[in-house]
């Protein structure tokens, strides 16, 4: 099969028709879709059917769609080694995290980053759905839990722990609860237990909830309980990492907390000299440093 004709028709199959897959190109229609004719006539097969609305792909389109998928990856992957052979740091990174550690504690902290590497350029996504290094959904990845993958490069950077906190002005308005029966009397404000969520927060919460807790906000993501919190409706379950940041809450129950969730940085074993990879793993390292040392500076005080 020709490299230029499988090119073509992954361009098409893409974009589901031959004017945008020939505008990406930079080819007429005609050109393109004599190349899809000739390559279906190499394969003997129909790789596309036809209809006003466009091409969908056939049962042996589907195929050779996956195969040259795989390829395109494969390509990228390898462009990315070569670019990062260079000794300068610069060009495209994209991370992905969870929403609430991405908002929360490394969005904030991406100023220093580019201090540093100015012509760098994140692509920061931000979901709970692990994404697919190998396949190259993504560079890096920051998880709340072990990567399974063999291929993957980890480090283990901290650990996290969810627990209770208050805004000060709930407290004087509602009173501090002193025992966990009394979260009875307060509005909880957490993760649905159905939600996607580490496994440790989720039972948490479960465990919370068997103290006759009626009065309830869910939101599905810690960003928004942060901001119920700070606004006074409630005690809410959030991470510990967020105290350097928002000294402002109040820590409920200090016996109180979920079991430890670890955090870990992977990446895919082709990247390992990746200089963009090499500067992202540095700067968090360094900045979970910074972040543990005052944490320990606060409580010592």
């Amino acid at each position: 099969m020709d490299w230029d004709k499988l090119r073509i028709f992954h361009a098409v199959a893409d974009a589901g028709s031959l004017t945008h897959a020939g505008d990406v190109l930079h080819l007429s229609q005609s050109a393109v879709s004599r190349q899809i004719r000739a390559l279906e006539e190499s394969l003997n097969t129909t790789l596309f059917h036809r209809h006003a609305r466009g091409l969908i792909l056939t049962e042996q389109g589907e195929l050779l769609f996956d195969a040259t998928a795989a390829m395109n990856k494969r390509l990228d992957a390898a462009a990315a080694r070569i670019r990062d052979s260079e000794e300068e740091v610069f060009g495209e990174l994209r991370v992905t995290t969870a929403i609430g550690f991405g908002t929360l504690w490394l969005a904030p902290r991406l100023a220093k980053l580019y201090e540093q590497y100015p012509d760098l350029n994140i692509d920061l996504m931000l979901e709970e759905r692990v994404l697919d290094l190998p396949m190259r959904e993504a560079d890096v990845a920051i998880r709340m839990k072990e990567p399974s993958q063999a291929d993957l490069i980890r480090k283990r950077l901290m650990s996290v722990r969810m627990r209770l906190y208050a805004s000060r002005k709930y407290i004087e308005a509602h009173g501090e609860p002193t025992s966990l029966s009394d979260l009875s009397a307060h509005r909880l404000i957490c993760q649905n237990v159905n939600s996607e969520q580490v496994g440790a927060g989720a039972n948490f919460v479960t465990s919370l909830l068997a103290n006759d807790v009626s009065k309830m906000l869910y939101v599905n993501n810690y960003y928004g309980v942060l901001q119920a919190v700070r606004n006074d409706l409630g005690i809410g379950v959030l991470p510990n990492y967020l105290m350097q940041d928002f000294p402002d809450l109040v820590r409920i129950l200090d016996d109180v907390e979920s079991s430890e969730v670890p955090v870990y940085l992977a990446y895919p074993e082709e990247l390992r000299q990746s200089k963009r990879i090499a500067a992202f793993r540095d700067f968090v390292q360094e900045e979970i440093i910074s972040h543990r040392k005052q944490l320990r500076d606060k409580e010592n005080r």
